[in-house]
């Protein structure tokens, strides 16, 4: 039984966020969700119609993220799901990495995750019922050269995750991450054909993942078919890790 359908879904306009609001509108969800800038939320309202909630947001901006989730926990009191699906990456060897290239994605990739739950876990706590999905990735196991920011956030939120989660398992509130390996996306379609027949190598199917089967894992574990399932990171690879 899915209580109030209502998902919270950031980063809705990727590759990965498109697929899990797809997935979710065609199971009768009404979407709140937030992109980074007005033409993309006019792409949003587009696509899904008036009937969603949409919040032009920069998660890089601590105090503007603040505030939108201030209004969003106030306007929508009823979210049952939460998709944390944004986030950027900033590549640099760390003896040339920048403070700015660090702070930056450690905010946008990991301390909005703190906040949003921070935000928005009160009102799931007086519903006594929430799901909240992260989204990491595979290089957060690896580790990853030339990504020591964007792999230090994505491992960071498996700690912060099963944290939150030890501290909710009693009030009928699942807290999990997915860590996805390579996904067909406007990332993967940059490579040049080495580079993909590179991966590809390292990947026993052979194929990258479809943003599509990301979301499926979200809808499991935002329906009581995942009931007893918390605290746990779960890897969509293709074989590619295996732990």
């Amino acid at each position: 039984m899915n209580r109030n359908k209502k998902i919270f879904v950031t980063g809705a306009s990727g590759g990965i966020g498109s697929a899990i609001c797809d997935k979710f509108v065609n199971k009768n969800f009404t979407l709140v969700v937030t992109s980074s800038s007005d033409e993309k939320i006019l792409y949003l309202k587009n696509k899904y119609g008036e009937d969603h909630y949409y919040y032009k947001v920069n998660f890089s901006n601590s105090e503007n993220l603040q505030e939108c989730l201030n209004q969003i926990s106030n306007e929508h009191k009823d979210i049952s799901v939460i998709a944390n699906n944004a986030g950027k990456t900033h590549d640099s060897l760390i003896f040339r990495m920048k403070n700015e290239q660090w702070s930056d994605v450690i905010q946008t990739n990991l301390n909005s995750n703190y906040q949003i739950i921070k935000s928005l876990l009160p009102n799931m706590l007086s519903n006594k019922y929430g799901k909240i999905i992260g989204i990491a990735s595979i290089v957060g196991s690896t580790g990853n050269p030339g990504q020591a920011n964007y792999v230090a956030s994505k491992s960071g939120l498996v700690g912060l995750y099963k944290s939150i989660a030890l501290e909710v398992a009693k009030r009928n509130i699942n807290v999990n991450i997915i860590s996805p390996g390579f996904i067909s996306t406007s990332m993967t379609e940059k490579l040049n054909a080495d580079q993909k027949k590179n991966y590809l190598s390292r990947i026993p199917m052979m194929r990258f993942g479809d943003p599509q089967e990301i979301a499926n894992l979200v809808y499991f574990l935002s329906t009581d078919d995942s009931a007893y399932i918390t605290g746990q990171n779960i890897h969509i690879n293709g074989g590619m890790l295996m732990v």
